[in-house]
């Protein structure tokens, strides 16, 4: 089966680009929008609109394969690719891409994948978010043709031999909101929550570390009154980004420390915390968190560190695993550029040994969410992010209900 047209049209996401360096340096909120003026090369605004590409392949049987091209948020940093604009992507996709794909077959999607997360216009690889994008589509379109679902096409074409389907750990997450949206999580049953956008020493973690500390002892009070039964204890993360490095100055003693009382301020909660330090490059950041799973090992703590930033690639992904840099990884999927290396880095932390979350972004759109949910449950991650958006509910919803779906189709064959 071959490709007879390919279909592209701009999209809109399920939240906002914002520039991640000048909230950092201290933008002030004016509502829902920062005050200042960006720093990042692309930002029109510290906070703009978030925009996505659709990709439409259509099959000579009039069957139809979708993929949405997304960035993540914090776009333009990180070492990640530049801010990812529509009206200026959509005419490079229709030059230089849709002509390729055009009379394409559609058989296998592995091959595929590989090929264009591989393939350069002018000497350089594309846009992550259009390699993302793009074997969205051909996944989709792969299994469309094969009548089976994307979870079952990955696990066909890499080799996972397992015939039963099980449920992932969905993670919550709560943007800015981080109280009222705690409420919807409980009431939803979510199995880990809250992230709670920890990105500001002052207004959210404390100079100490005080504010998070309150913070860990409402949320787990607040899941105890309002648990819907008994035995539900959902895992408790928190996303800091650096912040705890900054405050501490990078004192891995000092940050072990205080570690060990968050654990203490979460018990009888599991608890990940991640992203305790960026070190702003590759090398150091996989030093530091090697570093600090080692120290709090020696000291039995079963706090887990999360890492993000830095670990953009399947490349990065491997590096941080074989140096055992936290407990659990981020698959960050739009960073990843082709779903193929999302699936392949799955793969790797689950043989390693570390957890494997997959990720993404709030900035992701309802195809992209779906299709990272296949994906997930295929390559048995230890949890998935719901997405798009930062209200719960739409993301919670989209991601549950495709799991839902698929094991109840897979599990019926």
């Amino acid at each position: 089966m071959k490709i007879k047209d390919v279909i592209v049209t701009k999209s809109y996401t399920g939240f906002f680009f914002d520039d991640q360096k000048a909230i950092k340096s201290g933008a002030i909120n004016d509502g829902f929008l920062y005050l200042g003026d960006p720093i990042l090369p692309g930002f029109a605004s510290i906070r703009q609109k978030g925009e996505a590409i659709s990709i439409q392949l259509v099959l000579e049987n009039g069957s139809v394969g979708y993929g949405d091209c997304a960035a993540v948020q914090y776009s333009g940093t990180g070492g990640r690719d530049p801010l990812f604009l529509a009206d200026e992507y959509i005419p490079f996709i229709e030059t230089h891409i849709k002509p390729k794909l055009i009379g394409e077959t559609i058989d296998n999607f592995r091959t595929l994948a590989q090929k264009y997360d591989k393939m350069l216009v002018e000497g350089k690889r594309l846009h992550t978010a259009i390699r993302y994008g793009l074997t969205q589509a051909l996944l989709s379109a792969s299994a469309i043709f094969q009548g089976m679902t994307m979870a079952e096409l990955v696990r066909k074409e890499y080799g996972i031999d397992d015939t039963h389907y099980d449920s992932v750990a969905i993670f919550t997450q709560s943007g800015d909101d981080r109280y009222t949206n705690v409420d919807k999580m409980i009431l939803k049953e979510a199995d880990v929550l809250p992230h709670a956008l920890i990105n500001n020493v002052d207004t959210k973690l404390g100079a100490d570390g005080e504010i998070l500390i309150r913070y860990i002892e409402w949320l787990k009070n607040r899941i105890n009154t309002y648990k819907p039964r008994e035995e539900y204890l959902p895992v408790i993360h928190i996303d800091v980004y650096g912040t705890i490095g900054l405050a501490f100055q990078n004192n891995i003693d000092r940050i072990v420390e205080y570690l060990l009382k968050v654990e203490e301020a979460a018990k009888p909660h599991i608890i990940r915390i991640e992203g305790p330090i960026d070190a702003g490059n590759k090398e150091d950041t996989i030093y530091y968190l090697k570093v600090i799973r080692e120290e709090l090992e020696k000291q039995n703590s079963l706090l887990e560190i999360v890492a993000d930033e830095w670990c953009n690639t399947l490349e990065d992904i491997i590096d941080f695993a074989d140096a055992k840099a936290g407990h659990m990884l981020q698959i960050k999927t739009p960073d990843l550029g082709g779903v193929n290396n999302v699936i392949e880095a799955i793969l790797y932390c689950n043989k390693v040994g570390i957890g494997s979350y997959c990720g993404g972004t709030c900035n992701e759109t309802n195809i992209s969410a779906e299709v990272s949910t296949n994906i997930a449950v295929a390559c048995k991650a230890t949890q998935c992010l719901a997405k798009p958006g930062m209200g719960v509910d739409a993301g919670y919803m989209i991601v549950r209900n495709e799991m839902n779906r698929i094991l109840a189709r897979t599990n019926r064959r």
